[in-house]
């Protein structure tokens, strides 16, 4: 191990600086622990993995809920090199399998509740052979697993020994490429470091900021949040699944100030019948990201007395890309801002020559927050990560004075609830029907989701229909990746060296989405 920052050491420190401090109020149990308390379960968790076996350098995964114990399995085990590999809690097994198996997961924490598909993942050979395993939060626990509690309950709080360094790998956080093949963006303890000095010194965050995470834990955009909230020292309320209503009686009661939410949150909050009667005088402000804001949107909280933070970034950089505030969101309508300080953003060609001011290109960017690599993958991390930069497959425009506004995706990525749909992922499994020959996928206009997969496929047998498509694709893919609408069609456009033509398929289809 090298010597330099420990993230979860921060926690640590917390604890000294400020020990009765409320750390966390995980609003489903209604359960509050101030810095020290939750120190001292992060230590009991790491301790608890040391003595079943798992070392330095050995992978967890976490299909975990937000909650306290999310916290507590992240904070705990990074102290002493064990790296976290959060788990997106909508994936089917046959998903979550891949990822486990890729990573190479020793150990599997799950909420009780995922106990059916933790079921199904044990029946695979190679993940029951791999996964030492299984422990699971919650009373009814399945046979096969050890309690959490129990582990916690019989481990030490005491500070491990042995500590990471800024070099060794934190988490894996996996995401999906156009290949359709997820890819895990691996951060240590130094990027995640500079993402935390990076978000200090761009956005305004106070010691005394009660923080809301409404997104969930296993996205950047709210595990990198999260940590930073305890590196800051502000107060964590955590939502296992987001409710408006509850967002809003919360922000009073709680005095929050400050939280982040992708567009389609932030109208569902306005959708509340009676969300007047709420004092929201606290909230200082929101950030946004994941999709672009409607104008409308920012305008409306901004009659609230509520800022409207966008923001622009990815996994693979921790988070921190662009952000801009509500006042030039007002006046630059549609931009994500300008880069975040410690990180440098230009837009460029396919060959690395830096474009003037409104010419469209690749939005690049550099800064020591970067990834450290795709898991396993040194080719796709070569082609991401060239001199330093890291190449989006955005395509964006920045004026005169560095605002960048994203014009398309290169990867034809689709945003669907916050949640990154890659169509190519959408298209192998529909391949695989027997009756399907060819399959294309697009985003449509969504009203509620703001995108939301549309299918168009050449099929082999006339009495193929829509919901057999749909129902063929249930439990292949997590729901939020489901076609939500199916056009059969005699031929996909395609260009000659074969690539599927989006941008006519978008023209051929410019009505929104099915609710």
């Amino acid at each position: 191990m090298t010597t330099g920052f420990n993230i979860g050491d921060s926690l640590t420190t917390r604890a000294f600086l400020n020990p009765e401090k409320m750390a966390v109020y995980d609003v489903l149990p209604e359960k509050r622990f101030t810095f020290t308390e939750l120190n001292n379960r992060a230590n009991r968790c790491c301790s608890a993995l040391h003595s079943a076996g798992l070392q330095s350098g050995d992978r967890v995964a976490l299909l975990v809920h937000n909650s306290h114990e999310f916290i507590e399995c992240f904070f705990g085990p990074a102290k002493s090199g064990i790296v976290l590999m959060p788990l997106n809690l909508r994936l089917t097994a046959e998903e979550l399998a891949f990822i486990i198996d890729d990573g190479g997961a020793k150990a599997v924490i799950f909420n009780s509740d995922f106990a059916p598909i933790v079921e199904q993942l044990r029946k695979m050979a190679e993940i029951n052979t791999m996964v030492k395993h299984w422990i699971c939060i919650g009373d009814e626990k399945p046979d096969f697993a050890q309690g959490y509690e129990a582990l916690l309950s019989a481990a030490s709080t005491a500070e491990p020994e042995e500590k990471a360094g800024e070099d060794d790998n934190l988490f894996i956080m996996y995401t999906s490429g156009t290949t359709g093949k997820p890819k895990g963006v691996v951060h240590t303890h130094k990027t995640v470091f500079w993402a935390l000095l990076t978000l200090s010194n761009t956005a305004e965050i106070h010691l005394s900021d009660k923080y809301m995470v409404l997104l969930p834990l296993f996205h950047v955009g709210a595990l990198t949040p999260m940590i930073c909230s305890v590196y800051k020292g502000n107060t964590l309320v955590i939502l296992r699944n987001f409710d408006p209503h509850k967002v809003w009686s919360l922000i009073e009661s709680e005095q929050v100030t400050t939280t982040l939410a992708v567009p389609a949150m932030l109208s569902f909050m306005l959708q509340v019948p009676d969300f007047q009667r709420f004092d929201w005088s606290s909230l200082r402000s929101i950030t946004s990201g994941a999709a672009p804001l409607p104008v409308t949107t920012i305008n409306a909280y901004m009659e609230l007395g509520i800022e409207v933070h966008q923001v622009y970034g990815m996994t693979e950089t921790c988070g921190p890309a662009c952000l801009i505030g509500p006042d030039d969101a007002r006046h630059k309508i549609g931009s994500t801002g300008k880069s975040f300080f410690h990180t440098q953003v230009r837009i460029a060609d396919t060959d690395g020559r830096i474009l003037p001011p409104g010419e469209p290109g690749e939005i690049q960017v550099r800064g020591p927050h970067n990834m450290k690599e795709y898991w396993n993958r040194p080719e796709a991390t070569a082609e991401t990560i060239v001199d330093g930069w890291l190449h989006t497959g955005d395509i964006a425009v920045m004026d005169k004075e560095g605002f960048v506004t994203i014009q398309d995706r290169i990867k034809d990525m689709i945003i669907s609830g916050g949640e990154n749909v890659y169509p190519a992922e959408v298209e192998n499994v529909l391949l695989s029907h027997p009756a399907i020959s060819d399959a294309a996928v697009i985003g449509q206009d969504s009203a509620k989701w703001g995108e939301s997969p549309l299918a168009i496929i050449v099929c082999t047998e006339p009495e193929l229909t829509e919901a057999q498509v749909i129902e063929y694709c249930d439990g292949k893919l997590a729901r939020f990746k489901l076609p939500k609408d199916v056009k059969f069609v005699e031929e996909i456009p395609r260009n000659p060296s074969g690539k599927i033509l989006k941008r006519v398929l978008r023209d051929q289809y410019p009505e929104p989405a099915r609710e």
